[in-house]
C-alpha cells in the first residue's frame, strides 16, 4: 500500500447507507475501500483478510453492535463511527475513535473525518485530501419513515426544526420528517444557496419570493428572520438597507 493512501472497510447493516458512504469514498484518491460489510462477523473476516487502516463503523447493528465490535479491535486500526444517534458520541470517543459522523453524512463532513485521520496518523505527509474532483453534489439522503430518501437541493423550500426532528418542506408540497438537528443540516447544504434565518429555520435562497427585515416569503409561507441572524441574512440577500420593512 502506498503510504499516501489508506485502505478501509465500511460496516453498516443498511445497504443504502453503505452505498452512499462508498460513493463518497470513491471520490477521494487517497482512500481505497477493500471490503463492504453488513455486520460485525463480516467485518472480522475482512480485517483478517486485508491489510486495513481505517474502519467506517455503524453503531446500531444486529447481534453485535459497532461499539462491542470496536472494543477488542487493535488500536493500530483506526475507527470512524457512523450513526444516526448522537447519544453514543461520548462512548465512541472513549474508544479513541478518529471521528464520529452523524447521518446523513455529507461529503464535506466525511472529508473532515478523513483529514483528521491523516493529521493524526501521517503528520509529516500533510496530505491535501481536499484535492478531489470538483463535482459538487446537488442532493443528499435523509432517513425518513425507516428508509433513506434522496432529496434534491433544488426541491427544498425550507427546513424547520421541531425539537429532536427536522421537517423538510419541498416544492411539490410534500414534507419529510427526520430525527436530526438543524445544525447538522447546515454542513450538508451548499454554501450561499441555503441561509439560516432563525434558530428553527433554514431557507433555500432560490425559493425566496419576498422578504423584509423580519420575514421571508416562500410559497405562501412566512418564515421569521430572527434578530440574531438578521444582519447576516440581509447581507447574503444583498440588501444594505437594514431598516427595510420597519
Amino acid at each position: 500500500m502506498n503510504k499516501k493512501s489508506i485502505d478501509c472497510i465500511v460496516v453498516d447493516d443498511e445497504p443504502i447507507a453503505r452505498e452512499i458512504l462508498e460513493g463518497h469514498l470513491k471520490r477521494i484518491d487517497q482512500v481505497r475501500v477493500v471490503a463492504s460489510c453488513k455486520n460485525a462477523t463480516e467485518a472480522f473476516h475482512a480485517i483478517n483478510s486485508h491489510p486495513v487502516n481505517l474502519i467506517f463503523l455503524d453503531i446500531q447493528m444486529p447481534v453485535i453492535s459497532g461499539l462491542s465490535f470496536a472494543r477488542p479491535v487493535n488500536r493500530n486500526l483506526r475507527i470512524i463511527f457512523t450513526t444516526a444517534y448522537r447519544e453514543y458520541a461520548a462512548e465512541g470517543f472513549d474508544l479513541k475513535a478518529v471521528d464520529y459522523l452523524l447521518k446523513p453524512i455529507s461529503f464535506e463532513r466525511l472529508m473532515q473525518g478523513i483529514q483528521k485521520y491523516f493529521d493524526e496518523n501521517t503528520p509529516a505527509l500533510n496530505a491535501p485530501v481536499g484535492e478531489v474532483d470538483e463535482f459538487q453534489e446537488d442532493y443528499m439522503f435523509v432517513r425518513s419513515e425507516h428508509k433513506m430518501v434522496r432529496v434534491d437541493f433544488r426541491d427544498i423550500l425550507f427546513l424547520e426544526s421541531l425539537g429532536d426532528y427536522v421537517k423538510i418542506h419541498l416544492a411539490n408540497g410534500k414534507m419529510l420528517v427526520t430525527r436530526d438537528s438543524l445544525t447538522n443540516f447546515e454542513s450538508s447544504l451548499q454554501g450561499e444557496e441555503f441561509i439560516r434565518v432563525h434558530r428553527s429555520y433554514i431557507v433555500a435562497r432560490h425559493q425566496i419570493e419576498s422578504y423584509t427585515s423580519d420575514t421571508s416569503g416562500i410559497a405562501k409561507h412566512e418564515i421569521p428572520i430572527s434578530r440574531s441572524y438578521r444582519d447576516e441574512v440581509l447581507k447574503k440577500l444583498g440588501d444594505g438597507d437594514y431598516s427595510l420593512g420597519t
